[in-house]
């Protein structure tokens, strides 16, 4: 992936290496606390609200043919459990490792006299701009990889009652009475008969039964 063009030093996710000088084995460590960007998670699964505060302690340690920026972020991660569709919230830490290169620098760290024939290869590495680089793209892939991919308030939730949605964990004894479907209808139709409407039906069920019984 071929670095953005002109990055912003104001950006919060854009850091500066200078300090580092190109001189392989120096170390910088910083911490730094931004606000999560748009979109950053599993979309409308679970992600860290836009706005919300991410940590971040990054270790840069320069090397021959860049700088490889290894850290931690942690943030609050909010979603919908997947099997009883309630709001959930999980405190994430997600782990990176990434190689910023020079751009005058090959995958060797030596610096390039003539124009890449690998082209493909360098559109799947990350470079380094004036010294600067973006830390975004890194952190929405980390921040995917350690999301779940199908969120759940608790490990043993039961989920929605799958004839009237009720949420099982509220009422562990809930049940259905299993209805014979041949007499339904007709137990439909008594909720909206008159009392001696319901004899006649009664009695015509008891007439019903004997038949079969025979």
């Amino acid at each position: 992936m071929a670095a953005n063009a002109h990055l912003d030093h104001r950006n919060p996710l854009v850091f500066d290496t200078h300090e580092l000088g190109r001189r392989p084995g120096a170390l910088q460590r910083l911490s730094r606390t931004v606000d999560a960007p748009r979109d950053l998670g599993l979309q409308g699964v679970i992600g860290v609200p836009e706005g919300a505060p991410v940590e971040l302690e990054l270790r840069l340690e320069s090397v021959m043919e860049g700088v490889l920026v290894t850290g931690t972020a942690r943030a609050r991660a909010e979603g919908e459990c997947v099997r009883c569709l309630e709001p959930l919230e999980l405190e994430l830490e997600a782990d990176f490792q990434e190689m910023f290169s020079y751009p005058d620098a090959d995958d060797r760290g030596r610096v390039k006299t003539e124009p890449a024939d690998d082209a493909e290869e360098d559109e799947d590495r990350l470079f380094l701009e004036d010294g600067l680089f973006d830390l975004e793209p890194v952190l929405r892939d980390a921040v995917v990889l350690a999301l779940p991919m199908q969120p759940v308030c608790q490990d043993d939730c039961p989920g929605l009652c799958a004839e009237c949605g009720a949420r099982l964990a509220d009422d562990p004894d809930h049940h259905h009475d299993a209805v014979d479907i041949r007499w339904a209808a007709l137990q439909g139709l008594a909720g909206s008969l008159g009392d001696g409407e319901k004899d006649e039906m009664s009695g015509a069920e008891a007439g019903v039964d004997e038949k079969q019984e025979k």
